[in-house]
């Protein structure tokens, strides 16, 4: 059974990520890019400033919402996950070198996606239970019922939340178990069920809290865990110093001409490299899949375009630093080639890299560090999924208790799972979420435009920001 259920998937997969999405993620990126005019090079001075330069300053916010660098911190701790670790190595692994530039590419076109999705989410949020709530759904319902019509919209809306719930809340949340399973139960000898059961616990101990809770856990745990991280990849960049060059000269190579793995298994094609690194580098920082918005929507800003150059901010922290940061680690230390001798799959690629840089203790401190990664991801994409169960229920609290158990069940089951399995239907259902966000994306592209062209203008006039905000029903 599991056999036909892992070929079905598969079969989905080559579907979507070979003819569908890849070309979709990447055409929409760079549409956005030249619609807007670059905003993601252009505008990424003032992004920094806009997220990181009031961040000690104390002032009124609104009740209804959270800081700016909240709402980053909430879409960060989801974007920074096993995709970062696991995820760079399996690209590596089924892609070669060369599938880290197309992830890096990838990146650079989705920080213009995101920025839309961003700017969207704040346009068409609402109020629940006095907070602000927003994302794809909201923006699907509310922009597009004049364009297709109001029931298309319901059920396009419909079809985005029922994918984000089983994407996230739990298919989602089980690959983030698992690959904490898969380093922490070898580097500390505790069983897998076992690791379940205390995620499980902590975790429902944080969202019972709503995103207040959620946010200022994400606040405080996101920035050093992201610190440390990179801490650990500038000491291997030091320790391999004199290969740095070479390494980065071979991964642009490698990304247009076919290369053997471990030096002589199956040779991996351009088109291997480009569709594992699209497949990881989305899945790692999210841009055009829809789930961060549900955080940008809750930011307190005075123009939706500070929000959406947050949001670009996150991508490069996500992408630029974090992934590059595993890809180097890696590929420096040769624990690709020494995987693929060992058979290594996932997040114990990038296991292996650290115990040849850090030594025995190495795998313990990979342990460390995909443990919060993998779990802050966890406590985000909870909240993605509690966004759509509103959308869909209501608010009806039965159902979002019934949610919160069945996530938590989720991540139990998650370290049981093989990886895999787990992985693939993470991709198939990733993509099912992608096509109605893109799809409302593009139909929505002149009012992102327009809302651009006004935070342009009001800065070109040297007035203050502001935004005339709307409440959506």
């Amino acid at each position: 059974m599991q056999e036909h259920l892992h070929s079905f998937v598969g079969t989905v997969n080559s579907i979507l990520w070979s003819y569908v999405l890849i070309y979709a993620l990447v055409g929409i990126g760079l549409f956005f890019t030249v619609y807007l005019g670059i905003p993601q090079i252009t505008k990424f001075r003032d992004g920094f400033i806009t997220v990181f330069g009031g961040l000690f300053k104390k002032g009124e916010r609104d009740e209804k919402s959270l800081s700016q660098f909240q709402a980053l911190a909430v879409a960060v701790s989801a974007q920074i996950g096993t995709g970062n670790v696991a995820g760079v190595a399996t690209a590596i692994m089924a892609g070669g070198p060369g599938a880290i530039f197309w992830m890096w590419l990838s990146a650079l076109l989705g920080m213009s996606t995101i920025f839309s999705e961003a700017v969207l989410a704040q346009k068409y949020r609402i109020v629940s239970h006095g907070k602000y709530i927003g994302g794809p759904a909201f923006y699907i319902t509310h922009g597009l019922s004049a364009k297709i019509g109001a029931n298309p919209a319901k059920w396009l809306a419909a079809f985005f939340s029922v994918a984000i719930i089983l994407a996230l809340g739990f298919i989602g949340n089980a690959v983030q178990s698992n690959s904490i399973a898969s380093t922490v139960a070898p580097a500390f000898d505790i069983p897998p069920l076992v690791i379940g059961i205390a995620l499980a616990a902590v975790a429902g101990l944080i969202i019972i809290g709503g995103v207040n809770r959620i946010a200022r856990f994400t606040q405080l745990v996101v920035p050093m865990m992201a610190v440390i991280y990179i801490v650990c990849a500038v000491i291997v960049l030091f320790q391999f110093s004199e290969h740095i060059i070479p390494m980065i000269q071979h991964i642009f190579q490698a990304a247009f001409k076919p290369e053997s793995v471990g030096g002589g298994l199956a040779g991996i094609g351009m088109k291997e490299a480009v569709r594992y690194g699209v497949a990881r580098g989305l899945f790692s920082n999210e841009a055009g899949m829809g789930s961060t918005p549900h955080a940008h929507a809750t930011a307190d800003v005075r123009h939706p375009v500070q929000q959406g150059m947050a949001a670009f901010i996150g991508v490069f922290i996500d992408t630029m630093l974090v992934c590059t940061a595993t890809a180097l680690i890696i590929l420096l230390t040769d624990a690709n080639v020494e995987a693929a001798k060992l058979g290594l799959k996932g997040a114990a690629v990038t296991q292996q890299a650290f115990e040849i840089a850090f030594g025995g203790f190495g795998g313990k401190l990979l342990a460390v560090c995909l443990t919060f990664f993998a779990f802050t991801t966890i406590i985000g994409w909870y909240y993605f999924g509690e966004s759509n169960i509103r959308f869909l229920f209501k608010n009806n609290q039965n159902s979002l208790t019934s949610y919160r158990v069945l996530v938590l069940a989720a991540i139990v089951l998650g370290t049981l799972g093989q990886v895999d399995l787990v992985w693939d239907m993470s991709d198939m259902f990733n993509g099912f979420m992608v096509i109605p966000n893109l799809i409302a994306l593009f139909l929505l592209r002149k009012e992102v435009r327009e809302i651009y062209r006004d935070y342009l203008q009001q800065k070109k006039s040297g007035t203050a920001l502001s935004y005339p905000y709307k409440e959506h029903l």
